[in-house]
């Protein structure tokens, strides 16, 4: 994008309200939900939390404010042209299990805006004080709203932004959409000397014209410490590491807020012409993140044949590493987490049939989660862990029980060597 989207004129006070005060008003007994305990050394210990938003809701009502902040005002830095309101006037639940954030050209209360009095309303929610996360699945399946001018986004910030500021707390752009581009999203970091239009990212372009406007879509990152892959519909598109930044500064190990909003003009999308139509709107599906452990040691065990545990070789978080039998110990190596995308990550990654293989006997791995059909996993009620893409159940080599056997997958038969107990 061309302009720090986390900049802003003054959101109003809001933004110190919400990024500060949360954290300020906690108990000295404890810290708000999601945001990161203090360890006795004195550095942050990542909490492992799992976030699910259906909004599920009557019509017209308001988000459920236990886990959404409303920001208002307008946006200089980025010659926004909309005012974000309060309450469920421009951000409302259609009571179909979706939220509606709509932009409109009103000005209903004489909203005073950079540029004089504002011409557009719109609205932006953030989950700073309520939920953060650091590393996991993060997801949304929504629809965008069309046209020049619109700016539709799925984000999020270090939630330490109100201490060290932007961009030193970094942001991760899951989607950005701008309305003269319909065929195309787009997915940022931004950071200490990569911000504004000097972020890192790539853009994801849907084949034969398609628009994102015409049909819901998922956008969604997979993230552990050091790397962020991002995929539309679960087909990745880019994968990004300290290694792109050219020695510059990776802030992405820690705690993120969530944010949803569509801005209406700025310097990257231009204003709204005489093509547009109002009202537009954004409609979001839900949002979910499975943080899985990574790293922070949550989850729980899985096992097998004789008692033993799926376990990562070697405790190696690298690509590649063998998935296999071995004594169970209680380590991160074999505490195990399921995604809502139907993951199973361990160590920060993901359990991973080797190069989407689908034959009887292809080894399962570790690797960097990527939303794909390789790494897609059903427990069944007779204790089955399936790939349905292979439509082979997990199993133990050759139904040893030996410390070392390595899992594959192969045609689903009942023996003892393909039934697991998932705890995590």
């Amino acid at each position: 994008m061309n302009s720090p989207r986390s900049a802003r004129r003054l959101l109003l006070t809001l933004l110190s309200v919400v990024l500060v005060a949360p954290v300020l008003a906690a108990p000295a007994s404890a810290s708000p939900a999601g945001v990161p305990e203090p360890s006795a050394g004195g550095e942050a210990v990542p909490l492992a939390e799992t976030f699910t938003e259906n909004f599920d809701g009557a019509a017209g009502s308001a988000v459920d404010s236990s886990r959404w902040q409303i920001e208002t005002g307008d946006n200089v830095n980025n010659h926004e042209r909309q005012y974000y309101t309060a309450g469920n006037r421009n951000a409302a639940l259609d009571g179909q299990g979706n939220l509606v954030i709509t932009a409109r050209r009103e000005n209903p209360e004489n909203y005073q805006c950079w540029y004089g009095r504002c011409e557009y309303t719109s609205a932006r929610l953030n989950t700073s004080g309520k939920f953060t996360t650091q590393y996991g699945h993060v997801e949304s399946r929504m629809k965008v709203p069309r046209g020049q001018g619109m700016w539709p986004a799925f984000w999020m910030l270090g939630s330490d932004i109100g201490q060290v500021g932007w961009p030193n707390s970094g942001e991760i752009d899951i989607m950005e959409n701008v309305g003269f581009e319909p065929s195309t999203v787009h997915g940022t970091l931004h950071g200490p000397g990569y911000s504004g239009s000097g972020g890192i990212g790539a853009g994801y372009t849907l084949a034969g014209g398609q628009q994102f406007a015409d049909a819901f879509h998922t956008f969604a990152i997979d993230w552990s410490p050091d790397a962020i892959t991002w995929s539309v519909d679960g087909n990745v598109y880019q994968r990004r590491t300290p290694a792109d930044l050219g020695g510059r500064a990776w802030v992405f190990n820690k705690p993120f807020f969530l944010i949803l909003n569509l801005a209406v003009g700025g310097y990257w999308p231009g204003d709204p012409d005489g093509s547009t139509t109002f009202p537009q709107q954004l409609v979001v599906d839900y949002v979910r993140v499975s943080t899985g452990n990574g790293g922070s040691g949550s989850g729980g065990p899985i096992t097998g044949i004789g008692g033993k545990c799926l376990d990562v070789a070697g405790a190696n978080s690298a690509n590649g590493t063998p998935v296999q039998l071995y004594d169970c110990n209680g380590t991160d190596a074999q505490r195990w987490s399921k995604g809502s995308d139907g993951s199973l990550r361990a160590l920060g990654k993901c359990l991973d049939v080797t190069s989407a293989g689908t034959a009887n006997g292809t080894a399962v791995q570790l690797w960097e989660c990527n939303g794909t059909a390789a790494q897609r996993w059903t427990v069944t009620a007779a204790r089955d862990i399936v790939n349905p893409q292979a439509d082979k159940c997990l199993d133990a080599r050759d139904g040893s029980t030996a410390n070392g056997t390595r899992t594959q997958i192969w045609t689903c038969t009942g023996a003892a060597q393909q039934k697991w107990t998932v705890s995590g």
